[in-house]
């Protein structure tokens, strides 16, 4: 009988998790077409240059989407905290869509002249403020239906999705190759993934409607409840608030360097096809998914804190000499193993830093602990990282951006040293402890 209840409990918590996770890959998948397709589209809606300045000018946008993200999460996880997850994460949704329509339907510069940069800009908007506020809750949602003992592993599928997510957009470009002429993609094959993000993120919202809410929102007292979300409850814990800035920092520029600027590098710099660094990114990814849920496992077994430490101290060390080998080599094999190499080492920040994060905040701001200061330091770093870099590139000092990185993730290594190991002082796992006593001390009241 136990055992038929423990099954049907298991399979619960997988049902939920796969449809908090696949509207999380749909989100990402919208969210990386823009950087995968760029190569494409970004003549499309700026005046005629050399094709880095159309891409200086694509990247900027994309910093610009970014900057919405810490409002994003201030009104998701606000919102989060004190409607529920499964209400917050079906908004967020709806608005990802809308903002893959408005860019697949956009006109081009020559078409609506500087109309067309402009509707780009709002609709990037609209995505930044939809991924802000999923980022958070999401990483909530995982953490909070994931059973003790093996929250690090559930946890780590908002990584497997979000870099599934880069995946499908990556074989959508693939296949487009494939069947499409530099032409056609130029000119009209670029809106096509926007528009089955935007259906695929209709069929989501679907799926999100039938979720359950987690047990710890739920469970929330009412006194909790009315503070819930509030910047003045999230400020009562400057110490976690401050660790979210100092994990993210370095995490959110290794992993935007190896997975959104390497496409272009590959191209720009190293000098290898389209088409080439299609595959690489492509094979590479897929192993990197595999990835995380294992290093999310070897988390629940050794903790959390050794995972980053790995990430910290060898994402300052070899940062540099994988790029600066990259660069001189120029071989789509050596490429692809350099690749491997920079995501094996971020996955020990990748896998579990949802799960870490939210360990530091009560159920009534979590969300928003979790959500909104990852965002402001993914915003002011993640985001600006592909344009520095492009920058860096155009001036002719692009080296200079490889220890920008190593310097970066060198700073979170000082917190990942500095802090506990976040497992054993889990605030999850605390507040089930104290409900577990509380529903123990109102049995043998009962039986007395």
């Amino acid at each position: 009988m136990s055992q038929s209840i423990d099954h049907a409990k298991t399979r619960r918590i997988t049902g939920n998790i796969f449809k908090g996770s696949v509207g999380n890959l749909i989100e990402w998948y919208d969210w990386y077409v823009y950087s995968a397709f760029a190569v494409y589209f970004s003549a499309d809606f700026f005046p005629k240059g050399d094709p880095t300045s159309q891409l200086l000018n694509t990247a900027a946008i994309f910093a610009v989407g970014f900057l919405m993200r810490p409002i994003g999460s201030l009104l998701m996880g606000r919102y989060a905290d004190r409607h529920g997850r499964r209400a917050a994460l079906t908004l967020s949704i709806t608005i990802m869509a809308g903002g893959s329509l408005i860019i697949a339907c956009t006109p081009g510069y020559s078409t609506i002249g500087i109309l067309a940069p402009i509707i780009l800009i709002l609709a990037r908007l609209l995505q930044g403020l939809s991924l802000g506020g999923e980022y958070g809750t999401s990483a909530t949602y995982l953490s909070e239906m994931a059973s003790t003992g093996r929250r690090g592993f559930y946890s780590s599928f908002q990584y497997v999705t979000l870099v599934a997510g880069q995946l499908v957009a990556l074989g959508v470009q693939i296949i487009l190759q494939q069947v499409l002429s530099e032409s056609d993609m130029m000119s009209w094959g670029w809106r096509i993934p926007f528009v089955i993000g935007a259906m695929g993120a209709l069929a989501v919202l679907w799926l999100r409607r039938t979720m359950d809410e987690s047990e710890q929102f739920e469970k929330m007292g009412s006194e909790n409840r009315a503070n819930a979300g509030t910047v003045k409850a999230l400020m009562k814990h400057p110490k976690a608030v401050l660790t979210v800035v100092g994990l993210t920092l370095g995490g959110t520029v290794a992993f935007y360097t190896y997975t959104t600027y390497l496409q272009k590098f590959m191209v720009n710099t190293v000098g290898l096809q389209k088409e080439v660094v299609s595959w690489i990114n492509f094979i590479a990814l897929l192993v990197f998914v595999v990835l995380q849920p294992l290093a999310g496992m070897l988390s629940d077994r050794i903790g959390r804190r050794p995972l980053l430490i790995s990430f910290g101290i060898l994402g300052t060390l070899l940062t540099v000499p994988l790029f600066m080998i990259m660069e001189q080599m120029k071989n789509p094999i050596v490429a692809f193993l350099l690749m491997m190499v920079g995501l094996i080492i971020v996955t020990g920040y990748t896998s579990i830093n949802a799960i870490v994060k939210a360990e530091l905040f009560p159920t009534e701001i979590r969300a928003l602990g979790v959500g909104f200061p990852y965002a402001l330091t993914v915003a002011v770093f993640g985001g600006t990282a592909e344009f520095i870099a492009l920058w860096l590139k155009s001036i002719g000092a692009e080296s200079l951006f490889y220890f920008y990185v190593a310097a970066c993730i060198a700073v979170s290594f000082i917190t990942y040293w500095r802090m506990g190991e976040s497992s054993k002082v889990s605030h999850i796992e605390a507040e089930l402890v104290a409900e577990n006593d509380q529903l123990s001390v109102k049995g043998r009241s009962q039986h007395s």
